[in-house]
């Protein structure tokens, strides 16, 4: 989680698998666009700079971040992916309709994980102000966008190792 103390973009380079033979799959949230382009392109940037070939990267946007789930699921079915990083934003409103997104978007990425067995990360941004979002998808706090594709490095190279 990004706070004060802790900065999403920092990380020891030492500690991440090579990424040059696993395929990605991120998807990503088309609502509070600002916000999702600044994660999709810390992932991007996490990825690559860890290895992962441009052509072993697929990225679909979806229109929100309800649909995370099932664009996860697609791309796990139809591009053969080892992981998946899911992008989103959701900014709490004057109404509940925040805390069911939330909800259903949580259970439905770690439903699509365990069905498939292969990591699908969740990165959904639940802030109560856009400031925070923007804090967080690149600004003071760092970027959850690196910190979700960093996992889903680890997460295919930890399956990888126990499978071997």
């Amino acid at each position: 989680m990004a706070t004060a103390i802790k900065n999403l973009s920092h990380y020891d380079a030492n500690t991440i698998p090579n990424a040059s033979n696993m395929r990605f799959g991120i998807v990503v949230s088309e609502w509070n666009e600002k916000i999702t382009t600044g994660l999709l392109i810390g992932a991007l940037k996490a990825l690559k700079d860890n290895g992962a070939k441009d052509e072993n990267i697929i990225v679909q946007f979806v229109p929100g971040s309800f649909e995370l789930p099932l664009g996860a699921q697609h791309l796990l079915e139809y591009k053969k992916v080892d992981g998946v990083v899911c992008l989103g934003s959701v900014i709490q409103g004057e109404t509940k309709h925040f805390d069911f997104v939330c909800s259903g978007t949580t259970q439905g990425i770690m439903d699509v994980s365990l069905k498939y067995d292969k990591p699908v990360i969740f990165g959904l941004l639940t802030d109560n102000t856009m400031q925070q979002a923007i804090d967080r998808s690149g600004g003071k706090y760092g970027n959850k966008g690196i910190d979700c594709a960093l996992a889903c490095i680890k997460m295919i190279d930890a399956k990888n190792n126990l499978i071997k």
